[in-house]
């Protein structure tokens, strides 16, 4: 399906100037090793594409650059989407996880999200290596300068002016590629902020990339500025515990990766500390020496994750934050603080750890900073990732505007996967809103855009019962499946899920079960009632207990809820009745008369792909829909008349 060579009849064009005196051919390029750019060069690795990911510094691929934790509410969900797609995330964190805990137990199972801390080094480690292991992939280290693009022959596409061909680096070479993958983290034109001191950098220690932000300016991309921070890291051992809450892993912590069973490696704690009125007046008096507040940065921060001092100010009512002690790793004494990230100087970080009890004599090891950086509005981007303006060139990650390692991670996985479907001359894969997290993640991003960091939560999934972390290979591990991302291992595993989950219902619904007290009821019937468990209905159905742990949960699940479920289900299919109806990339809203100029504008710079992605903008109507849609069919009936009657045919104009 792919080519393993250079490309004789893609058309590439060698440069005309500077020519580079070594050239590398390949289908892929992924530009960035972090999050987003492991999952989506592995992606495009396993379908079959020749893939080369490009990092600066091979001793940072899949660093966590921040928090020491995978998943969390909806972000746990998604991870579990990874992994059921044959994504890396899931397998890396059972691997190098140091504590689990599944968060929201007490509520419903849509609720439930799996959160882990992790091994940092451990972790990027486990990464590094399946990335070194993986078929069809090349890693270097390359400082990546500019993009090789030439223009696209006048009337071939609509929208894209430019077809991205490949990719110069340092050193008098080129990387040529039908498709290229910009995962740039936080490192476009980064700028990192302690106090009033700045420097250039996207992480600490490391530097930024400016080439890459000259290059999309010069191809027509708007480019917006946001920022993000990180706390102070402690040494372990200047921290008094004996003040401090405990607070432990699960005693039955559950795995990510559907191709593990149980977590067997021991769990180390976590502590809570709190903030008090004497670390809040100091930060209020030097307030004038926060960037954020003295002017020196003015770009949004995420407002779910807040700095320290915009805690103080916000929440002013507030006595105490609390604080989370997260160790960083099993062979090291750091201890990343959780809750009281910052930019304030120096001085003043040193000064907040000795109010704080149990911190009183904590040192610093790294102190904490604000990094603004330059991000691509996604508004700017197809469903599947790519760019409107420049064929062939797919973003993922934060430069997408998204912060958290579990949103880019998805990002990443659907930017690889259809780079190489491009390549392959395939249709793109996108999940819809009611399929995953993953969906619900892009389709908000391209559709209304970000203004402030984009997170995601369970809130933002109308669907959410459906979403369940639980029941993600379920929901999309066939699909992964049919594009070919998952291997033979996984895949016999999930059909001998499948297969236990059938068998388990058959029981429950042969089986005859007499209640304390009124007749007797199937399984299933029983099961429904609240106090009724599955190992209580073993003990009267003993074969149940031939049931897998994984599949008993989902029968049990099922049929728990499967009012609600069913409920969900006939929503899905009533919203989707007209949602699917297809828009041409072509369609020219400005020829629908009636149709309000605010609404053209908000269609013509989106250009949704279907109605439902039209419906989804912000600002556009029922009553702009309904003209959308008597056009499209209209001009359906036209192209159909002039097929059959081209004396009948009806114009654009006429049909609005």
């Amino acid at each position: 399906m792919f080519r393993t060579s250079a490309f004789p009849d893609c058309g590439l064009q060698p440069l005309t100037a500077n020519k580079p005196q070594n050239r590398y051919d390949y289908d892929v390029v992924v530009i960035g090793a972090g999050h987003a750019g492991t999952e989506a060069a592995a992606a495009a690795a396993r379908v079959g594409a020749k893939t080369v990911l490009l990092t600066t510094n091979l001793d940072t691929v899949g660093q966590m650059s921040c928090n020491p934790a995978i998943g969390g509410v909806a972000k746990g969900q998604i991870v579990r989407e990874v992994d059921a797609l044959g994504g890396l995330m899931g397998e890396a964190i059972d691997a190098t996880g140091i504590q689990f805990r599944m968060l929201n137990r007490r509520k419903g199972p849509a609720m439930h999200s799996p959160r882990a801390q992790a091994d940092k080094k451990a972790y990027q480690n486990f990464i590094k290596f399946r990335i070194e292991n993986q078929d069809n992939l090349d890693l270097r280290q390359e400082v990546v300068e500019d993009l090789i693009t030439e223009p696209i022959a006048e009337g071939s596409d609509r929208l894209a002016t430019q077809r991205v061909i490949g990719v110069q680096v340092r050193g008098d070479a080129a990387y040529y590629a039908r498709t290229v993958i910009l995962t740039t983290g936080t490192f476009l034109q980064a700028i990192m902020h302690t106090g009033k001191s700045q420097s250039a950098g996207g992480r600490a220690g490391e530097g930024t990339t400016a080439g890459l932000s000259g290059a999309l300016h010069r191809l027509g991309f708007t480019l917006d500025r946001f920022k993000t921070g990180t706390p102070p890291r402690l040494n372990a051992r200047t921290i008094d515990y004996a003040g401090l809450e405990e607070q432990p892993g699960d005693e039955d912590p559950q795995p990510f990766s559907y191709l593990n069973d149980a977590i067997t490696s021991p769990q180390m704690a976590c502590h809570i500390a709190h903030t008090n009125e004497q670390v809040h007046d100091l930060i209020r008096a030097n307030l004038d020496r926060a960037p954020m507040y003295s002017g020196q940065i003015d770009s949004r921060g995420p407002r779910y994750c807040p700095s320290i001092e915009d805690k103080v100010v916000r929440f002013a009512d507030k006595s105490s934050h609390q604080l989370f002690l997260e160790p960083e790793g099993r062979q090291n004494c750091e201890v990343y603080v959780n809750g009281i990230s910052t930019s304030l100087p120096r001085d003043v970080q040193d000064a907040m750890f000795r109010c704080i009890p149990g911190l009183e004599k904590a040192t610093i090891m790294r102190y904490g900073y604000a990094v603004e950086y330059d991000f691509s509005p996604p508004t700017q981007l197809w469903p599947h990732l790519e760019s409107k303006a420049v064929s062939g060139l797919f973003f993922a990650g934060q430069i997408n505007g998204t912060t958290g390692y579990e949103e880019a991670a998805g990002q990443g996985l659907l930017a690889g996967l259809n780079a190489a479907r491009l390549v392959a001359a395939q249709t793109p894969w996108v999940p819809s809103r009611q399929d995953a997290y993953v969906g619900v993640l892009v389709d908000d991003l391209v559709t209304s855009g970000t203004d402030e960091p984009y997170r995601m939560f369970t809130s933002r999934a109308e669907y959410r019962l459906l979403l369940r972390q639980d029941n993600a290979d379920r929901r999309l591990t066939q699909q992964a499946d049919e594009l070919g991302l998952i291997d033979a291992a996984r895949r016999e595993r999930f059909q001998n899920k499948r297969r236990d989950i059938e068998r388990g219902n058959e029981l429950l619904k042969a089986a005859k079960i007499q209640p304390p007290t009124g007749p007797v009821v199937r399984g299933d019937v029983y099961l429904r009632r609240p106090e009724v468990t599955w190992e209580s209905l073993r003990e009267q159905v003993p074969e149940l207990g031939e049931i897998g742990k994984e599949a008993a949960e989902q029968c049990m699940i099922d049929i728990k809820y499967a009012g609600y479920i069913d409920r969900q289900q006939a929503e899905v299919h009533k919203q989707s009745r007209h949602a699917e109806k297809s828009i041409p990339v072509s369609f020219d809203y400005d020829r629908i008369g009636p149709l309000r100029t605010e609404a053209k504008e908000k269609l013509n710079r989106v250009r949704p792909i279907n109605l439902g992605q039209a419906k989804r903008i912000s600002g556009i109507t029922p009553a702009d829909l309904a003209l959308v849609l008597a056009h499209l069919e209209n001009h359906y009936l036209s192209q159909t008349n002039s097929k059959t009657n081209p004396s009948s045919a009806i114009t654009s104009s006429d049909a609005t």
